[in-house]
């Protein structure tokens, strides 16, 4: 189908992008702006800005409890911004849209970001949350079943890579990944997968932005090679958890993550890819609020009670 009318009316209607570097202060800023006033945000029985003290150090972290209850399944939740944007708040209506969707307490990850952290110290603030959720389950009323892992874009790298990492050093409590729209292989060779030539101008997220918007990241210190940066590129993904993945029908990054799940279901894992027609990159942040795709919160629900 043809992209939904109103996310083509959005797109025509942006500036064009400044010329010249990538700036992350002024576009940090630019994006904050946009947040909407408390007043206007979903409400919850309660929103709580915590701290997690982990072997990596101090990491904030929100967390959402979605009604008032005994006990609750745990997400944890990475949010996106090709390793360089996206906060607790920038991303603070999806966590509050998982939360009451799926009946879980999401624990949303203030994590480090690039340049001025340099790889891998996110992607460790993400693993070390994870392990802090489940030492904590007694401070969280977790039920000690449910402890998914989401994230979306750059977020659905880290929730592959804090996966594979929790399954290398025996971690198994994770029950459940979700990656919405995931960047899963940061090498952006042009002719690796169909979708960067068929999806690469016109739709929001541009193949040819692929490069520099990760650079931030790359220059740190993140190898494209290094399956923990491209989790593709791991060579076993036997033994990883359920996973669900939603991928745009516009999207660059759309065959990536299709190929992924197939891969983990070659691996034994059940794995659901569901692609969402008439969107692009990012909808899931930017465009939720339309019927159609805030069934993504509905369909992450469904798979956390598949197993319960």
């Amino acid at each position: 189908m043809a992209m939904h009318p109103e996310i083509a009316k959005v797109l025509a209607s942006l500036p064009a992008p400044p010329e010249g570097p990538l700036d992350p202060v002024a576009m940090r800023a630019a994006e904050e702006v946009q947040v909407p006033p408390m007043r206007e945000r979903l409400p919850l029985h309660s929103v709580e800005d915590a701290t997690a003290q982990t072997p990596t150090g101090e990491i904030p972290v929100r967390i959402y409890t979605p009604v008032d209850a005994e006990a609750y399944g745990l997400l944890v939740y990475f949010h996106g911004g090709a390793f360089f944007l996206g906060s607790l708040d920038t991303h603070d209506h999806v966590a509050r849209s998982l939360a009451k969707e799926t009946g879980c307490k999401v624990v949303s990850v203030g994590y480090r970001r690039a340049p001025e952290a340099a790889f891998p110290a996110g992607l460790q603030d993400c693993h070390a949350v994870v392990r802090w959720a489940a030492e904590n389950g007694e401070r969280l009323a977790w039920d000690g079943a449910t402890l998914a892992i989401a994230g979306d874009s750059s977020g659905g790298t880290f929730v592959a890579a804090v996966a594979a990492m929790a399954h290398d050093e025996g971690f198994d409590r994770i029950t459940h990944q979700v990656l919405f729209y995931p960047s899963l292989d940061l090498d952006f060779d042009v002719d690796r997968y169909a979708s960067l030539r068929e999806n690469a101008a016109g739709y929001g997220l541009e193949t040819a932005g692929l490069k520099p918007f990760n650079a931030f990241y790359l220059e740190s210190g993140a190898d494209p090679a290094d399956p923990l940066v491209s989790p593709i590129k791991r060579a076993d993904l036997t033994g990883l958890p359920p996973a669900l993945i939603v991928t745009a029908e516009y999207d660059p990054l759309r065959d990536e993550g299709e190929r992924y799940g197939q891969r983990l279901k070659e691996a034994g894992v059940d794995a659901t890819v569901s692609r969402y027609a008439g969107a692009g990159h990012g909808f899931v942040q930017h465009f939720s609020w339309i019927p159609a795709y805030h069934r993504v919160f509905e369909e992450t629900a469904a798979l956390l009670r598949s197993d319960s």
